[in-house]
């Protein structure tokens, strides 16, 4: 059990030591709203730690792993700090920010950074599974993880790019976005998003790391029904001209064929 609980633990310690650091960034910039910029990086840190401690895994798998999760977290980071920079903060950490008023300062430590630094350990337990252990080796599990990360990634870059093309054009402002990707699924960034949790996942398995499904499933899960799709869908229909019809032709999260009403 020890052997499990060290690595682990360096991971969480890690983590709490960069939400700190945030936090202080954060304040700095009195903007909450950075810690969202370096969600992805959380688990590129988290897979770095695990990658070096004493080596038990498939080396060939962790260098994937390591160079999957790079390339996703450096586009993510990238496309959220692109996006909130010159901006105001995000109006979820102004909410809170308002209702505690003067010690938002302090307890967006507790509330926000650090909360996010346990999620992220927690979701990010298929990282540790890949580099403790499992096959010698490559299996048709590492192949299908590559492909089903591919797939996620595309949905997520592409699905980005076409939203920020379509919102730097002043014509669109109160539209809503509803061809490309936005054609198939109208949250083609969130679909993506979990899918590449689920190749991670497939990677875990394919070194042994079958219990770590919990990982995908409660992203899923706050991908659909908490932070993405579920938050946004509640008001954007008020802000959004012709948001109505297009739910009711477009599938919400699984790309699909539009409805022909």
């Amino acid at each position: 059990m020890t052997e499990h609980l060290e690595p682990l633990a360096a991971g969480l310690g890690a983590l709490l030591v960069a939400a700190i650091l945030v936090w202080l960034v954060s304040i700095r910039a009195n903007d909450t709203s950075v810690v969202d910029i370096f969600w992805g990086p959380f688990f590129l840190l988290q897979a770095i730690v695990y990658a070096l401690t004493p080596d038990r895994g498939f080396i060939g798998r962790e260098i994937v792993l390591l160079v999957l999760v790079a390339v996703w977290s450096t586009r993510l980071a990238t496309h959220i700090a692109g996006r909130n920079a010159g901006a105001l903060e995000d109006h979820r950490y102004t909410v809170m920010r308002r209702k505690v008023g003067a010690a938002w300062w302090w307890q967006s430590l507790p509330r926000v950074f650090v909360l996010q630094a346990l999620l992220a350990w927690v979701i990010g337990v298929p990282l540790y599974a890949v580099m403790s252990g499992g096959p010698q080796g490559w299996s048709w599990l590492d192949a299908v993880a590559i492909v089903v990360w591919g797939i996620g990634f595309t949905f997520e870059a592409v699905g980005d790019t076409q939203l920020s093309a379509f919102i730097r054009n002043p014509a669109n402002k109160g539209h809503t976005m509803q061809s490309g990707l936005w054609s198939l699924t109208r949250h083609p960034n969130y679909f993506g998003d979990a899918t590449q949790w689920w190749a991670y996942w497939l990677l875990a398995l394919a070194a042994g790391g079958w219990w770590s499904i919990f990982s995908p499933l409660v992203m899923s899960f706050l991908i659909v029904r908490v932070s993405g799709v579920g938050m946004l869908e509640r008001t954007i229909a008020q802000r959004r001209t012709g948001y109505e019809a297009y739910m009711r032709r477009t599938s919400a999260f699984i790309p699909w064929f539009p409805r022909d009403r």
